[in-house]
């Protein structure tokens, strides 16, 4: 209990440094895959398959708000932490979650979690997700994606979901 009060506690004051910060919110980049774009972290390698490489950092942040896949073709999506801060301080995962799911709802159920590594066991809202990680970790998972449409992506670790968030759209 002492280490979940000390987390968020840390959490809160990443949150209240990271407030206003908006010059790094322009920063963050849109990555459309399976165009004729590149990027240094998300890549094309074989017609069937779509790779995506998202950064997490000890800053609480996602390199990528927007993630556009092609409807149809598998999805290897690569989490990784670019960050120093131990799995208990700083984790950091992806969690795909169903349209319409109450981010804030979720993130308090996910937040209750500890002993799943902060996914839920009794939703329905999770389509996929990766490990917890810490620090220098990484994790890769392959899906199909969801029907055409627009999904929230997000952190489930306490506090993080509601900085650590973006889009997942599948054209």
């Amino acid at each position: 209990m002492k280490t979940l009060k000390i987390t968020l506690l840390f959490a809160l004051s990443l949150i209240l440094v990271n407030c206003g910060d908006d010059k790094k919110k322009e920063e963050k980049e849109t990555v459309k895959i399976g165009s004729n774009s590149s990027s240094s972290t998300s890549k094309k390698s074989d017609e069937n398959v779509t790779e995506v490489v998202l950064l997490a950092t000890d800053m609480m942040q996602f390199d990528k708000n927007e993630i556009r896949v092609p409807a149809g073709k598998k999805v290897k999506l690569t989490l990784r932490h670019t960050g120093k801060q131990a799995v208990e301080v700083m984790g950091h995962n992806f969690v795909l979650l169903t349209q319409g799911t109450e981010i804030p709802a979720f993130g308090a159920k996910a937040s209750a979690a500890r002993d799943n590594a902060y996914i839920p066991q009794d939703t329905d809202a999770v389509i996929v997700h990766t490990k917890m990680l810490g620090g220098g970790q990484s994790d890769t998972i392959e899906f199909d994606p969801p029907a055409p449409g627009t999904y929230d992506f997000i952190c489930s670790f306490p506090g993080h979901y509601s900085v650590m968030k973006g889009k997942f759209i599948v054209e």
